[in-house]
C-alpha cells in the first residue's frame, strides 16, 4: 500500500489546517497508508549543525524518505507559507552528504496542496509554496482545496461547505491517481 505523509504548515495545537489534513487523511484511509508527521521540534536550519544533523531532522528526513507522496495543509501568513513550514522545507532541501545535493530527501516528491486561510483561500501562499516545491522537482497534483474561511476563521473550528467538500474529494482521488500511475 503507497504511503502518504500529511504535514501541516502550522504547528498551532488547534490549526485549521492540521484539521483539513486530517480531513484529507479519513477520506484517504483504506487507500493508502496515511502517515502524520509531527515536526514541532525539528530546529531552525543552522548549516553549523547540518553533519551531524540533529535527531530530530533525521527522524522527519526518514519519515518523508518513506512516503510515496505528502499532503501539505498549509495556513497563508502575509501572502506566504509558514516560517514553520519553510524551515521544514529547507531541511529537507539539504544533502545527507555534504555537497551532493542529489541526496537530498526532499526533492521530487509527489505532493498536493490545500489550505484553510482567510478570504482568499491560501491561493497566495500556496502559489508560492508550490514555486518553491517545482524548484525541488516535486510534481503538484494539479487539484487544491482552497478554504475561504471568511466570516468562518473564529469560528474555532472547520466546517466545510458543500462546494469545500467535493473539492477535497477531488484532490483525494487526483492524489490516488497520480500514485497509481507512480
Amino acid at each position: 500500500m503507497k504511503k502518504i505523509l500529511f504535514i501541516s504548515g502550522s504547528l498551532r495545537k488547534n490549526s485549521l489546517n492540521s484539521a483539513l489534513a486530517r480531513k484529507a487523511m479519513a477520506k484517504l484511509d483504506g487507500q493508502a497508508e496515511c502517515l502524520w508527521l509531527d515536526y514541532a521540534d525539528l530546529p531552525m536550519l543552522d548549516q553549523d549543525i547540518e553533519f551531524p544533523a540533529p535527531e530530530a531532522v533525521t527522524r522527519v528526513r526518514d519519515a518523508v524518505a518513506c512516503a510515496d507522496a505528502l499532503w501539505i495543509a498549509s495556513p497563508e501568513y502575509n501572502h506566504s507559507y509558514s516560517a514553520a513550514l519553510k524551515n521544514l522545507i529547507d531541511w529537507l532541501s539539504r544533502p545527507l552528504v555534504p555537497g551532493d545535493y542529489s541526496t537530498a530527501v526532499g526533492r521530487g516528491h509527489l505532493v498536493a496542496l490545500s489550505s484553510a486561510a482567510g478570504s482568499s483561500g491560501g491561493s497566495y501562499g500556496l502559489g508560492k509554496l508550490a514555486d518553491l516545491l517545482h524548484m525541488l522537482s516535486c510534481r503538484i497534483v494539479p487539484t487544491r482545496t482552497m478554504v475561504a474561511l471568511g466570516e468562518r476563521f473564529g469560528a474555532g473550528q472547520l466546517v466545510l461547505t458543500e462546494e469545500e467538500e467535493a473539492s477535497l474529494d477531488d484532490e483525494c482521488q487526483k492524489l490516488i491517481i497520480a500514485l497509481q500511475q507512480n
